[in-house]
């Protein structure tokens, strides 16, 4: 089990020379608002201070982890990124280096994840890390599951653990899963960084210091399990409705394997309803759509492991709107980011499915009490 070393613990850079000052950063929205006086305890100061302080420490933190696993005799590989290593374009398929220099999983057109830094024991353990400056890491948490599924499916030698990374105070960290190791280290300040960056003539930088070493392995050399993001949701859209007696083969769907790719996409699409089917359950004007409208319906696996059903309406390539329910039964209809990965899943299951794929609200019903019976 990997632990803290003081150096990371106390946030000592004194072996990182002047590397920190070296990144790029984006910093083009808090210079602007020094530029205006806006005062250090207004909110948009003090939000766009926060941005930037994530990502000094994300580097910080990063430098650090170059030295401890150069150091460290149970660690056998750690991932290179940013200017440590020399290719900087993402490839699909397979992990690689994005344009911002960060460690990606990418389908042909998608980002699928980011990790911030990765390494092997020769345990054959592969950690994947997360360092934030949040106090609340609830959203963090919910990230952790869709990383460590893609990572087991493209890396099944590997046993998949979390390193995460915070400063003392933060909360909720009992509630992360046990494969994660949590470290704490004292209380991080970027505002040094933020001097020079004011007054990059105020310090002669050194040179770069890169470490040199057998361990250090650039992302695109890692030998992972082939795995096609979109071959792959057809064949499960597919086999959960091709069962002969079920409107769905709940055998197949909890299945671990299938719930290890549940985990990773979140949802599965299971067919398709018509607008005048669907009109009256989510609240639709008809006349506001075309005839041949498709309603996408979809299965989600929620943090809590419940499955619920979910609702896609894609009135133009890019104009994608969700519809779901709450606990409490209420109708929410939330825009999708035209530039998201669900937008293209949605679009490319829409040509899979033909009309042996149609749903009525009587298949609705009885896919509601499939999934209650099963998860509950």
């Amino acid at each position: 089990m990997l632990e803290i070393s003081k150096s990371i613990k106390t946030l000592d850079d004194s072996d990182i020379s002047d590397n920190l000052f070296h990144y790029d950063y984006n910093t083009k929205h808090l210079l602007s608002l020094i530029k205006k006086g806006v005062d250090e305890e207004d909110p948009s100061y003090m939000s766009s201070f926060r941005s930037f302080e994530g990502e000094v420490f994300e580097n910080f933190i990063y430098e650090k982890l170059l030295r401890y696993a150069e150091q460290n005799d149970d660690i056998e590989n750690f991932i290179l990124k940013g200017y440590h290593q020399k290719r900087f374009k993402s490839h699909p398929n397979t992990l690689s280096i994005s344009e911002k220099q960060q460690i990606v999983y990418r389908t042909k057109s998608r980002e699928i994840s980011e990790f911030d830094a990765m390494m092997i024991t020769k345990d054959k353990e592969l950690y994947f890390v997360e360092m934030t400056l949040v106090k609340s890491v609830m959203k963090l948490r919910k990230r952790l599951r869709k990383k460590k599924a893609l990572l087991e499916i493209i890396f099944p030698d590997y046993e998949v653990k979390a390193l995460i990374i915070l400063n003392n105070g933060a909360t909720g960290t009992k509630q992360f899963p046990s494969y994660c190791k949590v470290w704490f280290t004292e209380e991080f300040s970027a505002q040094n960084v933020l001097d020079y960056i004011q007054n990059p003539h105020a310090k002669k930088l050194k040179p770069m210091d890169i470490i040199k070493s057998e361990k250090m392995l650039e992302a695109h050399k890692l030998k992972l399990h082939p795995f096609r993001y979109y071959n792959t949701m057809t064949w499960i859209t597919k086999t959960l409705r091709s069962h002969k007696k079920h409107i769905l083969d709940m055998h197949f769907l909890m299945n671990y394997k299938i719930q290890r790719y549940h985990n990773l996409y979140n949802k599965f699409y299971i067919g398709y309803m018509s607008i005048e089917e669907s009109a009256e359950l989510l609240n639709l004007n008809i006349d506001d759509y075309q005839p041949q409208q498709r309603v996408v319906v979809a299965i989600e696996k929620k943090h809590s492991d419940e499955i619920v059903l979910t609702y896609y309406i894609q009135k133009t390539r890019k104009n994608l709107f969700l519809y779901s329910f709450d606990d409490d039964g209420v109708l929410s209809k939330e825009k999708k980011d035209p530039y998201g990965i669900t937008v293209t899943e949605v679009y490319h299951i829409n040509k899979v499915m033909n009309d042996s794929y149609v749903l009525n609200m009587y298949d609705i019903k009885k896919i509601k009490k499939l999934l209650k019976d099963k998860t509950t």
